[in-house]
């Protein structure tokens, strides 16, 4: 066999992996969301924009991940460049930074809302400090904000780590040499991190980001435990619309929707991160 044909047989598997559990249900959805009855329509689209809901779930999702993500990129950030910098008991603290990671979403929300709800840690301790006199329902309609905030602190928490291990890794790959020159010549290490290693780590911030503001406009379950019907996304409204509305043209008219703007950012990313031609340290 020519060894020519070596590449494409080693991605075949990958290939046809994608093509069956990514290109055909893509397939299946946009099919779904584009079809009713009658044909080709708009219909369903027409539908999900319309209803009261959808303006609202679209604003939370998307003050959400501008609330979460850069909070998260500014956190992995300093918390990669402390381990890079550390010699005995890096690998611990890197263990122990990412343990959320092994915890699933809706367990990290259920986590929270034993912080956050009315016989929870919240209210026990200022009920101990004296702020209140009873434990209150924090919880509930008249607090938006404080929900809002239990969400943002459930996702901070549980999905920094998945940032921090990518930027972790990019530090990793720069040369040393960089940092023992610019210290060589007087570089404050505010500087050493602003001309080396945020300019060669545009990449591994590429990356990062991606897949964190993907990920953040696909919150579902940490949204379902804290905020429930109070907070409506995105996702939950595909939720809503698929399994209580049994209305799969509608779920799968959101879904699209979410795929847009997740690659509408994905784009802007990688635009805004891109490395210049010939660019230098």
């Amino acid at each position: 066999m020519s060894a020519r044909y070596l590449p494409y047989i080693l991605i075949f598997p990958v290939t046809l992996f994608l093509c069956l559990f990514f290109l055909y249900p893509f397939v299946l959805v946009a099919q779904q969301a584009f079809t009713t009855g009658a044909g080709f329509t708009l219909e369903n689209f027409h539908d999900v924009t319309g209803h009261w809901k959808f303006p609202i779930s679209l604003k939370n999702t998307l003050y959400l991940a501008a609330a979460v993500v850069p909070v998260q990129l500014a956190l992995a950030l300093l918390m990669a460049t402390m381990v890079n910098g550390m010699g005995k008991g890096r690998d611990l603290v890197l263990y122990i930074w990412t343990i959320p990671l092994g915890i699933s979403d809706l367990a990290a929300g259920i986590i929270w809302l034993a912080i956050f709800e009315q016989s929870g840690f919240l209210n026990s301790m200022m009920s101990g400090l004296g702020v209140i006199d009873r434990p209150a329902n924090l919880m509930n309609y008249q607090n938006p904000g404080l929900i809002f905030l239990a969400i943002a602190l459930a996702e901070i928490w549980r999905a920094t780590a998945i940032m921090l291990v990518i930027l972790v890794a990019g530090i990793g790959l720069i040369p040393k040499e960089y940092y023992e020159a610019a210290e060589v010549f007087g570089a404050s290490p505010w500087k050493r991190f602003l001309r080396i290693t945020l300019p060669l780590l545009r990449p591994s911030l590429s990356t990062a980001l991606v897949l964190r503001v993907i990920l953040a406009f696909e919150i579902f379950a940490v949204v379902q435990a804290l905020g429930g019907t109070l907070f409506p996304v995105l996702m939950g409204e595909t939720y809503k619309y698929q399994f209580e509305l049994l209305n799969g043209g509608g779920a799968a008219a959101i879904a699209l929707i979410i795929l847009g703007i997740s690659i509408a950012f994905t784009l802007l990313i990688m635009r805004l991160l891109r490395v210049p031609k010939g660019a230098t340290i």
